[in-house]
């Protein structure tokens, strides 16, 4: 059984075909074609597939696609170009935040979901605010400067 469902995926109407306990994150791998949007764990343990759903950062490995219809989600796709890259993709790069690369979708959007609840965080509470992404080659300190340096330039 297959449920059809709209999302809005960075600004474009998209219908899909799910199924019923389908998560998200394989809907917009396989159905939506949004390889951007990486699978590390399948748990909800790492933060590598986290997508803005509505506003509001989410684990897509968490989120049953069914449940997404009518929502408006965010990948790293939708926030900037290479050509004109948001405020945070450019601290990343800028801070050398991006290693190996494979968490920065993930941690770039978490931060992006924080600095618009949070525009002025102390470097605590941007380490609170991002416990819920591991990253296994910066040893974080570069990914705090980063959020530091992208809410910095936002103010």
């Amino acid at each position: 059984m297959s449920i059809q469902i709209e999302i809005t995926l960075n600004g474009k109407l998209k219908k899909l075909e799910v199924g019923p306990t389908q998560s998200l994150l394989s809907a917009l791998r396989d159905g939506a074609k949004a390889k951007e949007v990486k699978d590390g764990c399948s748990d909800g343990d790492c933060g590598v597939c986290t997508v803005i759903m509505d506003g509001k950062a989410v684990n897509s490995c968490l989120v049953l696609a069914p449940s997404a219809d009518g929502t408006e989600i965010t990948t790293l796709k939708g926030l900037g170009t290479k050509e004109n890259p948001s405020a945070m993709q450019e601290a990343f790069v800028n801070c050398g935040a991006i290693q190996c690369g494979y968490c920065t979708a993930g941690m770039v959007l978490s931060a992006t979901a924080f600095l618009e609840k949070n525009p002025s965080p102390s470097r605590d509470e941007i380490r609170e605010g991002m416990s819920g992404n591991l990253c296994r080659c910066t040893g974080y300190q570069k990914i705090v400067d980063a959020i530091d340096s992208a809410a910095k330039k936002q103010q």
